[in-house]
């Protein structure tokens, strides 16, 4: 058993996992928030006191930190007591945190592969660049330590990882399909951090195809899918750091991540590029002043955290599979779809915050508890996937299943 949490991170989906963590607070001990800016994790404090969400009473603190420092990482864990770090800050900080959670033996988990400021949308392989190098140091300090356990990457892996078990004999192709169908009401912004948003989107686009990477132009590729609840709807092919573990931990030929955006998006997007303004490089203004357009792009844009109140609509997230069982072709979509009127209600953030927020928080009740406490590095789809989509059924996350016209909730006892 783990006990006492240490959330690095402030923003929308830090948020969602602190309400989790405090409505668990019988099993996950004292919850701790720490980011740089320390009002806004005292916010986060105060939005759980204000809802009563505490399970039952108990040590819930913010604290400032910059998690690049790596010792005062170490320190703050170490003075909290917390066995289990929840990463959901910057992707920037990943490394170091993780290397704080190694030394001192703390549980880790994240919600999204590591990423180098210098380096914009990274050849494959992704994981293989930064996490899995640090596989055998993990084994070694029998630290355990689960990535990208938000909802993609993270729910989609389990979804693979439950079609592979329970209903193929093969998988040929896995197409992972993100739909935002809600709105928020702004000209202009991003569900999550714009920064991390618009590097996703200004190199290469990546998917896994025949056995082999296959390099895209953003919003090259596009498809209408059909999906339960909303309908009929536009997404393209777009990177993302699932197509990486799934086709290699799975052994999928083909493995695929759709985004759907809206033809606004597409076009102020576009706009923003072809202006320079989402470049990580700086430049000198004529005043003399140095600047990076991405980082005043990301200065002017509403805060994601912001968006919540007046945010209607749903969301549709989930894994198209095809292949062979019993001899038989067979297709299958397994999804969830959240609300972001219910999202807020609930915890004060929007659907998309709601979504990769909840799954962290079960990923540590299950650290907790022993069932994901494996002393090793582990990608979702390598752990059982059963408790961890039983669980996220319980916390407000529900796992559907559609099949030639079936559709039913699927149930975890």
């Amino acid at each position: 058993m783990k006990k006492h949490v240490l959330i690095i991170g402030a923003g929308g989906v830090a948020k969602v996992v602190a309400h989790k963590c405090a409505q668990n607070n019988d099993i996950l001990g004292d919850i701790h928030i720490a980011s740089r800016t320390l009002e806004k994790c005292e916010a986060i404090v105060a939005s759980i006191r204000e809802r009563n969400a505490l399970n039952t009473e108990g040590r819930l603190e913010a604290h400032q930190l910059d998690a690049l420092d790596i010792a005062a990482t170490e320190d703050l864990i170490q003075r909290t007591g917390a066995q289990i770090v929840i990463n959901v800050s910057s992707a920037f900080v990943n490394m170091s945190v993780l290397s704080a959670c190694i030394a001192t033996g703390a549980a880790y988990i994240d919600t999204a592969i590591h990423e180098d400021p210098a380096k914009v949308c990274e050849a494959p392989p992704w994981y293989a660049n930064y996490e899995w190098k640090r596989r055998e140091e993990c084994i070694a300090a029998n630290v355990t330590v689960i990535l990208g356990a938000g909802f993609d990457p993270g729910v989609v892996n389990a979804y693979a990882r439950l079609a592979k078990d329970d209903y193929f004999d093969r998988i040929d192709s896995l197409d992972i399909i993100d739909i935002n169908a809600g709105s928020h009401g702004r000209y202009f912004a991003t569900n999550f951090d714009p920064e991390i948003n618009f590097r996703e989107f200004t190199g290469q686009v990546w998917s896994w195809q025949d056995g082999m990477w296959i390099s895209n132009r953003m919003f090259e590729v596009g498809q209408e899918w059909e999906l339960p609840v909303v309908g009929r709807q536009k997404a393209y092919l777009t990177g993302h750091d699932e197509v990486h573990s799934l086709s290699q931990i799975l052994g999928i030929p083909n493995v695929r991540f759709w985004m759907g955006f809206g033809d606004h998006y597409i076009n102020v997007f576009n706009v923003l590029k072809n202006l320079g303004l989402l470049s990580e490089q700086p430049v000198t203004t004529a005043e003399g002043l140095d600047v990076v357009p991405l980082k005043v792009v990301k200065a002017v844009l509403p805060d994601p955290s912001s968006l919540a109140d007046g945010y209607t609509g749903k969301t549709c997230i989930g894994i198209l599979a095809k292949g062979v069982k019993d001899g038989r072709k067979r297709e299958i979509f397994i999804y969830n779809v959240a609300d972001h009127e219910e999202a807020c209600e609930e915890v004060g953030s929007q659907g998309i915050s709601y979504t990769a927020g909840v799954p962290a928080a079960a990923a540590a009740i299950l650290v907790a508890t022993g069932r994901w406490d494996v002393g090793r590095m582990a990608n979702v789809e390598e752990l059982p996937p059963r408790p961890f989509l039983g669980l996220l059924g319980q916390l407000g996350l529900s796992t559907h299943l559609s099949e030639a016209g079936d559709d039913r909730v699927l149930l975890f006892p």
